[in-house]
């Protein structure tokens, strides 16, 4: 039954059962208070110059001019 959803409801009984009924509270608070935000959300000027040297080494080809 596993990866259906009568599996699931199995598996969240079972869990309350053992850790009591806020379990899916408990677990989803240890998550918010270890998560920051940081990387380009702290600091958009550092986005701002990763965005450009990702687009001066760009994959697409050179378009030349056609010869004559």
């Amino acid at each position: 039954m596993a990866g259906t959803k009568a599996g699931g409801v199995k598996a969240a009984a079972t869990n309350k059962q053992k850790h009591g009924s806020d379990f899916y509270a408990k677990i989803g608070r240890k998550g918010g208070q270890r998560g920051h935000t940081g990387g380009f959300a702290a600091n958009p000027q550092l986005a701002r110059i990763a965005g450009a040297k990702g687009g001066r080494v760009s994959r697409r080809t050179k378009k030349t001019a056609p010869k004559a």
